[in-house]
């Protein structure tokens, strides 16, 4: 009898006692070998707390957190030196609770290509900002941002809505021309550099091929932008690389990409579908192939990756240098609206 109850009380424990916290790794992998940066991606779930995950962190050595980010998920790459690591990824829910999983792997020397990461972009000097005006978009030299063409603002260091407290609140503010963008630019790299990396030698921007557009953006109410478009831009060798994407929210949640020799967009079938009232976070990768074209390769939305591989070729230039635009473009109604940026990333290789 007393066997029964110890049975019994035994299987009323295990069928009362919730869910706990899950923390799910998938790169890098255990047993696997990586160079540095390593490429950390990971999911958290707390179904016994209703409020959801709170942050999740990496810790590469005891106690040595090595990165940390709001929220159920985290897509990073981490500097690591030589050597083999069992390294935890950790995640706090809302009710208190914390858990982690261990991952063991070994990191044999860097990549053979020097990466080039410029962090917390959104929070740096350097960016100019324009009203751009239909038909044909032109830069509006006459334009301020004041209006009354267009309104719109560039604010950093918000702590609200913010995943660091260095947010940036980019403001499409309505104005008397329909279907107009604001517009906001950055040169990271060349002889107008705003990050100190002018290139006058000409030995680093020949050499890059591989780059990386990694941001997190809220917005209040998705529907009133008509589109989003996140740009990455190489001049070098007498051509022009622009490799635009538009997020077309208003005309049909679809990802459209920058055709150069046609100067129009090209519709991927690739739906966009961001969230309103949450953060958003958008990975863009592309490519300068070893033949010259423009290779669009991945866009990764909340967590979903599609393959373009669509190839482009480039114009003719003058211009020397690396880029990087972020525009938001109005409705019909010019109805005004905010998008918050924060965590941007580029990165070039």
């Amino acid at each position: 009898m007393h066997s029964v109850r110890v049975f019994a009380l035994v299987c009323l424990f295990a069928f009362a006692v919730p869910a706990f916290s899950i923390v799910t790794v998938s790169s890098p992998t255990t047993g696997s070998t990586s160079t540095s940066p390593v490429h950390f991606v990971a999911t958290g779930s707390s179904p016994a707390c209703s409020k959801g995950v709170a942050a999740m962190g990496i810790y590469t050595a005891p106690n040595v957190l090595a990165y940390k980010v709001n929220g159920s998920s985290l897509d990073t790459n981490l500097n690591m030196n030589s050597g083999t690591y069992n390294v935890t990824v950790k995640q706090w829910d809302n009710c208190g609770w914390a858990t982690g999983t261990k991952v063991a792997f070994t990191v044999n020397g860097s990549s053979s290509k020097k990466a080039y990461v410029f962090s917390d972009l959104q929070s740096k000097t350097g960016w100019d900002s324009y009203a751009l005006l239909p038909p044909m978009y032109p830069i509006c030299s006459k334009c301020t941002s004041a209006g009354p063409q267009l309104k719109w603002s560039w604010s950093p260091n918000k702590t609200s809505p913010s995943m660091d407290g260095i947010t940036t609140k980019s403001v499409y503010g309505g104005g008397t021309v329909q279907w107009s963008d604001a517009f906001f630019n950055v040169h990271l790299m060349g002889n107008m550099s705003s990050q100190g990396m002018k290139d006058s030698g000409h030995t680093i921007i020949p050499n890059l091929h591989d780059f990386t557009y990694d941001v997190y953006f809220w917005v209040g109410n998705v529907s009133v932008s008509q589109a989003m478009e996140f740009d990455i831009n190489q001049f070098v060798g007498g051509k022009k690389y622009i490799w635009g994407h538009e997020c077309r929210i208003a005309g049909g949640h679809e990802w459209d990409t920058w055709n150069n020799q046609a100067k129009h967009w090209v519709p991927s079938g690739i739906p966009c579908n961001p969230i309103s009232n949450a953060w958003n976070h958008l990975s863009l990768n592309v490519q300068r192939t070893s033949a010259g074209k423009l290779l669009f390769h991945t866009i990764t939305l909340n967590g979903k990756t599609a393959t373009l591989d669509r190839y482009d070729s480039p114009t003719n230039t003058s211009w020397y240098g690396v880029t990087i635009n972020y525009q938001i473009d109005g409705n019909k109604n010019i109805t005004p609206y905010t998008v918050y940026i924060d965590k941007l990333t580029f990165t070039a290789k």
